[in-house]
């Protein structure tokens, strides 16, 4: 049976999924193949603002900006799945390349190497970004079993999606695409 590679593609927890760590989530999938997948939640910011991360890693944002700096204090990072809960990924636009750079999509990057955050705190860094701590990991044949009993949507992504639409409404908007509106999920697992 061939396989079908759904990286670069987007999860929706369904109402089936009894795993609490993932309830109500939307994925990007970045890396799928026979041997291993990993996502990325994209919906569940957490309390840790980009400022204190970037603080932490004692880079100093562009003090020339004010409205950079701002724009820094108020962003959130995001909870990316129960896996290596500190370990950081930054997803962006596909324009920039930096040392540790893996392609999602054509549209999309994901970068683990510092230099992505330097250029962030210099203010000359992607202009659409999102810093998730932690990840999702499933083995071999987990996610398709998992997707064999209804436990997730697959949708497309967006620019819109991603980056400018309120993390609170991301599963909603992902599912619209689908024509899915989630009160009329069941929590029951059936086959057509």
């Amino acid at each position: 049976m061939p396989f079908e590679s759904l990286a670069g593609r987007l999860l929706l927890a369904s109402p089936t999924l009894g795993d609490p760590n993932f309830a109500d989530s939307v994925v990007l999938l970045c890396h799928h193949d026979r041997e291993s997948s990993l996502g990325l939640v994209i919906n569940r910011p957490r309390d840790l603002t980009l400022a204190e991360v970037l603080a932490d890693l004692k880079f100093e944002a562009d003090t020339d900006s004010g409205r950079h700096q701002r724009e820094i204090a108020g962003r959130s990072t995001f909870e990316g799945g129960p896996i290596e809960p500190f370990r950081g990924f930054v997803l962006h636009d596909g324009w920039h390349i930096y040392e540790s750079t893996m392609r999602v999509s054509n549209d999309l990057h994901l970068t683990t190497s510092r230099d992505v955050l330097e250029e962030i705190a210099r203010g000359t860094g992607p202009e659409h970004f999102m810093l998730i701590l932690g990840y999702a990991g499933w083995s071999g044949g987990q996610l398709e079993e998992e997707l064999a009993n209804n436990d997730w949507l697959v949708a497309d992504p967006s620019q819109q999606l991603l980056f400018l639409t309120a993390p609170e409404h991301r599963w909603a908007l992902a599912a619209q695409s689908l024509g899915v509106r989630r009160e009329h999920l069941s929590r029951q697992i059936g086959h057509a």
